[in-house]
C-alpha cells in the first residue's frame, strides 16, 4: 500500500505533560494533536497502547487488546462525577520530566477502581447501555483479560505461572469460584476499559478533524505474563507448568553485542494456521479499531524468528527457525483487506524477509542514525538510496535522541569503540555538510528533502534534546519509557519551522 507524500511526529502518550505523574488521554492530548496540525504535521505515531507489565515497558503487555490505564485521564473522571476533587489530594510530587512508575501505580489504580464504583453508582441509563454494549462488543478478550486482572490483584501481581495450580491451570470449577468471589474487581477492570475507549476515541477523533491519521505499534509477541497466554496457552509453545519452552529475542547486533533476549513466548505457528490465523484476524481487527495505520515492529520475525531456549538469559545460544510467511498475511487481508501497514525491517535482514515484504507492497524502515557506521544496513539508510516505498526516520524509541547520538563518545558501548564513533561523526558532517550545531534540524530537514513517502521524528529530535530524553535502552530492564516534555518546551517556533519544512518538501499529506 502507497502513503501519501507526508510527515509526522513519534510521542508515546506517557510522554505528555500535565499535573498527574504521566501523560494522559486529556487536555494536553488534544493540544499536542493542535500542535501537530499547526506544524503541517500528519501523522501520530504512538507506541503500544496496553496496559504494560515488566520494566513499564509499552512492549510487554498484560493484554495484547486492552488499553494502558494509566494513560485515564483523571481530570476528566471528575468531570464525569466519578471522582471529587478532594479525592485527587493528596498527590504525591511527581517530577516534570519524567514518570515515576511505582510511584504512579500505587496512586492512581486505587482511584480508578474508586471511579469505577461510583460509576455504577451514578452513570445514567444511556452511561450505562453504553457500558454494556462495549462489554458485549469486547467479550471474548475483556471478560478473560478482566478476571486475570482481578486475579493478579489477589496475587500481588506475581506472574501467573506462580498462582496456585487451580488459577494458573484454569481448572473450571476454580475460574467460576474467582468469577463469583472477584465480581467486584472484575466489573470495575471492564470499567476501567470502558473509560480508556471513551478518552482515546474522543482523542482519535480530535486527530481525525486535524486531518492527522494515527500510527499505532503492534508487536509481533505478546508478554508471558499477559492474559493472552494464560487464557489460550494451546497457542503458544509452553511447558506443562505454563512456563514458556523457548523465548523470544534477536541475535547480537548493533544495538546488543550479546543480542536481545526477550522472554516472550513462541507462537505454535501450526495450531495457529489450522485455525485460519483466527487470533491474530481478532488482535489485527482490534489495532484497526484504534488507529488509522500500523508500525509491525519485528517484520522479519514473520520470514523467520529467533528461538531461544527459555532456560537462557541471553541472545547467544538462539537458532532461526522459518515464521509462517505469507499465509498469515493472505489470511489478515481476506478477512480486512488491504492493511496500511508500515514493516519494521531492522536488524537481520535476509531476501527472504525483503521478498515477503515486497509481496505485500509494506514500506520498510530507514534509520538516518545509521547511516553513517559500521550497521550492515548502512547503505540502505542513506537517502540518495531510499525508494519512495520508504518510511523514514531519524532514530526511534530504541536509539538515542540526534542530539546524544551526535554527542556520544562510544565509551561503555558494546558494539562501536570510540575509534569507531570518530569515523562515523567524521562520515556524518561531510555527508550532512553540517558542524553539528543544530544536528537535530540537519537530519530532519535531510529527511524532509528526501524521497521518501513518510518520514517521521521523534519528539525528542525536534525539541534538540539529549541523551536524558532517550526513551529506551535495549537490553536493560530499568530506567526506560519514563521521559517527558514540558508543556513550554512544545513552542510556536518549533512548530512553525516543521512546518515551513513541510511546505518546502511537498509533505502536507
Amino acid at each position: 500500500m502507497s502513503f501519501p507524500r507526508s510527515s509526522g511526529i513519534l510521542l508515546h502518550p506517557t510522554s505528555l505533560p500535565g499535573a498527574h505523574g504521566i501523560g494522559e488521554l486529556g487536555g494536553e492530548a488534544h493540544r499536542f494533536a493542535d500542535f501537530l496540525k499547526n506544524a503541517g504535521q500528519t501523522i501520530w505515531q504512538v507506541l503500544p497502547l496496553g496496559p504494560t507489565g515488566y520494566g513499564d515497558s509499552p512492549y510487554q503487555c498484560f493484554s495484547a487488546f486492552a488499553g494502558n490505564p494509566l494513560l485515564i485521564n483523571l481530570d476528566t473522571l471528575v468531570k464525569r462525577g466519578y471522582l471529587a476533587a478532594d479525592d485527587l489530594n493528596p498527590q504525591p510530587k511527581f517530577p516534570r520530566e519524567s514518570v515515576d512508575f511505582g510511584t504512579l501505580i500505587h496512586w492512581k489504580l486505587p482511584l480508578l477502581r474508586k471511579a469505577a464504583i461510583a460509576f455504577r453508582q451514578k452513570a445514567d441509563h444511556n452511561e450505562l447501555a453504553e457500558f454494556e454494549a462495549f462489554c458485549q462488543l469486547h467479550a471474548s478478550w475483556l471478560e478473560e483479560f478482566a478476571l486475570f486482572m482481578a486475579l493478579k490483584e489477589t496475587h500481588d501481581y506475581v506472574m501467573w505461572t506462580l498462582w496456585e495450580r487451580e488459577f494458573a491451570l484454569r481448572e473450571p470449577a476454580a475460574l467460576d469460584r474467582a468469577r463469583r468471589d472477584l465480581h467486584e474487581q472484575i466489573e470495575a477492570n471492564k470499567f476501567i476499559q470502558f473509560e480508556f475507549e471513551r478518552e482515546w476515541s474522543d482523542l482519535k477523533a480530535h486527530c481525525g478533524r486535524n486531518g492527522i491519521r494515527v500510527m499505532g505499534d503492534v508487536p509481533i509477541y505478546v508478554a508471558q505474563d499477559s492474559s493472552d497466554v494464560w487464557a489460550q496457552p494451546e497457542l503458544f509453545d509452553l511447558n506443562p507448568d505454563g512456563t514458556p519452552r523457548v523465548i523470544a529475542g534477536v541475535p547480537p547486533d548493533y544495538f546488543s553485542a550479546t543480542g536481545q533476549c526477550w522472554g516472550n513466548p513462541i507462537y505454535l505457528w501450526d495450531v495457529h494456521a489450522k485455525s485460519g490465523y483466527k487470533w491474530w484476524i481478532a488482535r489485527f481487527r482490534r489495532a484497526f479499531e484504534i488507529v488509522d495505520m500500523i508500525r509491525l515492529d519485528h517484520f522479519r520475525g514473520f520470514a523467520g524468528y529467533y528461538e531461544i531456549p527459555g532456560t537462557e538469559t541471553t541472545a547467544v545460544n538462539g537458532r532461526w527457525v522459518k515464521g509462517p510467511g505469507a499465509a498469515l498475511f493472505e489470511a489478515l487481508e481476506g478477512a480486512l483487506g488491504k492493511l496500511p501497514i508500515l514493516a519494521e525491517n531492522l536488524g537481520v535482514i535476509t531476501p527472504e524477509v525483503e521478498g515477503l515484504r515486497n509481496q505485500f507492497g509494506y514500506p520498510g524502515m530507514a534509520i538516518l542514525q545509521f547511516a553513517f557506521g559500521k550497521d550492515p544496513q548502512a547503505p540502505d539508510f542513506k537517502p540518495h538510496n531510499y525508494p519512495r516505498h520508504r518510511a523514514a526516520y531519524t532514530g526511534t524509541h530504541d536509539n538515542d535522541t540526534v542530539v546524544g547520538w551526535w554527542n556520544s563518545t562510544g565509551e561503555g558501548d558494546s558494539v562501536r569503540t570510540p575509534e569507531d564513533v570518530t569515523k562515523e561523526m567524521e562520515f556524518a558532517k561531510l555527508y550532512l555538510d553540517t558542524d553539528g550545531a543544530e544536528i537535530h534540524w540537519e537530519m530532519i530537514r535531510t529527511l524532509m528533502a528526501s524521497v521518501a513517502d513518510t518520514v517521521v521524528f521523534p519528539l525528542q529530535d525536534a525539541l534538540g534534546v539529549g541523551s536524558e530524553g532517550r526513551m529506551n535502552l535495549p537490553g536493560t530492564s530499568s530506567g526506560n519509557w519514563r521521559w517527558r516534555y514540558r508543556a513550554e518546551e512544545l513552542t510556536v517556533g518549533i512548530g512553525d519551522h516543521l512546518r515551513r519544512m513541510v511546505q518546502a518538501y511537498d509533505r502536507l499529506g
